[in-house]
């Protein structure tokens, strides 16, 4: 049986057309580093949600990097003209709807802009968080742009 917010998401999956089936798993999700153990994926595959909040409108934007990558915000303000800043776990719960360690790419309480990872491209199948630190599900990489109605950006940090 899945927890209130995995079940959430799940149920957002289905009526939008998506097969992906949520999975609670007994280890966390939390980070990416742990949904990759946990999943037995390469750390790459995890397409991390994290929710910044745009200093102009307040509203939140939703950016979803491959799991290794660092985001860059000056490179997102360059790209996009947003100016993010950190959002705290207030703000993302009452916005969004769900806890930080546990924020799914779609099926929030708001519409969402969403930046995405050009680096997620690179991989036939993603994992994603889905509502819990323990639960995820699976999607093609080819989904995340139709699933999300997000934009692929240049994002990452370049080391």
């Amino acid at each position: 049986m899945l927890k209130e917010s995995a079940k959430r998401v799940q149920e957002f999956l289905r009526a939008n057309g998506f097969s992906c089936v949520v999975k609670e798993l007994p280890e966390s999700t939390r980070t990416a580093e742990e949904a990759a153990k946990a999943i037995g994926c390469a750390v790459q595959e995890i397409a991390k949600s994290l929710i910044f909040k745009d200093r102009k409108s307040g509203n939140p934007i939703l950016v979803i990097a491959s799991g290794s990558n660092r985001v860059d915000l000056q490179k997102i303000e360059a790209a996009t003209g947003l100016q993010l800043e950190k959002a705290d776990g207030k703000f993302v719960k009452e916005r969004v709807g769900f806890a930080i360690g546990g924020i799914p790419p779609a099926g929030h309480l708001e519409k969402l802009r969403t930046l995405l990872d050009a680096d997620l491209k690179n991989f036939e199948t993603l994992w994603a968080a889905a509502g819990t630190p323990f639960a995820v599900f699976e999607l093609k990489a080819g989904e995340i742009q139709r699933l999300t109605n997000g934009e692929f950006v240049d994002l990452a940090v370049l080391y």
